[in-house]
Parts: C-alpha cells; structure tokens; sequence
C-alpha cells in the first residue's frame, strides 16, 4: 500500500508557477485551464475594487485570460512570472472598460440633455429622432443580458468588426453574427412600435 501511494503522489503533483508560465507560452491549453485556476480569483478580486460585484468584474475577468492567451506571444518567462504578467493584462482592461463606461455615461448625459431641450433649441426633427432612436438604443441594451450586450457595445461604441468582436471576446464569429442580428431585429422592432406611438 505505501508504495502505491508513493506512485501515486508524482501523478497528482501539480506544475509550479514558472512550468505553467513556460507551457503557457508555448500554447499548451492545459497550461491556460491551470492558470485560470490558479489565478482567476485574484484578476477577478482586481475587477471586483474596481468596479463592485457583476457583469463588469466577470467580463474583465474572462477578457484578461482571453487577451493573455491570444497575446501570450508578449508574454517572457524569463522577465518575470505569468501572474504578474497577467495582473498587467487585466490593469489595461480594466483601464478599457472605465474608458467604455465613460464614453457611454457621456453619450447617455448628451442624449438626455438635447432630449429635454425646448423646442427652440431643437435644429430639426431629424435631429429629434436621431435622439430618440439614440435613448431607445441606451435603453434597450440595459434589458441585454451577457454576453449580447458586450458584443453590441463593441460593435456600437468602439466601431469593431465581427471578426475583431470575436478574437476579443473569445466567441466564434458565428455566434458574434447572430447575437447581433438578433438584438438589431429587437431595436428595429422596438423603433417601429415607438416610432408609430410617437406619431400617432
């Protein structure tokens, strides 16, 4: 019986953080199931000051391991270890989504503020509608769940092609196509609803 367990402790012995870094870089998948393991808890806890509990601490999550795995080619075993390097990686998403979320708070501010101007200060009833639509827009991707509402905000907000939708987010393209003509089928829908109640 002691020798079984003698044979059996080198199979369950796990590989030290500088092997996972070497086989991460090398594209060992098995390297990244480890890493995120190992480390998601704490690039999540980095999210989580950040920005609280929810969908944007997950999200920083996922796309810090993504990015880390797609970029691991920048990543250099021997000029520090691989949580260090993937605590960089998540400092430049969470940097990216404080931006996203500042552009979209200014956005919504200036969509509210020319919907509440008077009528004299309205320069056309295109204009009108192009808020309105843009209100509808905000409004409609508060009801999104993930991982809809990221796909579309990259698509809306940062201007990204479905291809580059897909290498960040870490889905197949065929999934970032249809979840945004299923949402943009929902926008159109909801336009026309509250474009007929608006001139009816």
């Amino acid at each position: 019986m002691a020798t079984d367990r003698r044979q059996a402790r080198p199979a369950a012995a796990e590989p030290d953080d500088r092997e996972i870094g070497r086989r991460f870089a090398a594209g060992d998948e098995q390297a990244l199931a480890l890493a995120y393991e190992r480390w998601a808890g704490q690039i999540h806890g980095m999210a989580v000051r950040a920005f609280g509990p929810g969908p944007d601490a997950e999200d920083v999550t996922q796309q810090t391991f993504v990015s880390a795995w797609t970029g691991r080619a920048g990543y250099r075993a021997d000029k520090g270890p691989l949580p260090g390097w993937l605590v960089g990686v998540a400092r430049h998403k969470i940097a990216d989504t404080w931006a996203r979320r500042d552009k979209q708070r200014r956005e919504t501010e200036a969509a509210m503020s020319e919907a509440q101007a008077g009528p004299a200060e309205r320069v056309t009833a295109g204009v009108d509608t192009q808020v309105a639509d843009r209100i509808l827009v905000l409004d409609e991707l508060d009801l999104l769940g993930q991982p809809q509402r990221g796909i579309i905000e990259l698509a809306f907000f940062e201007d990204l092609t479905h291809a580059q939708i897909a290498e960040r987010t870490g889905l197949p393209l065929g999934t970032v196509k249809s979840h945004i003509r299923r949402t943009l089928e929902r926008l159109r829908t909801r336009l026309e609803v509250d474009g007929a109640a608006l001139h009816a």
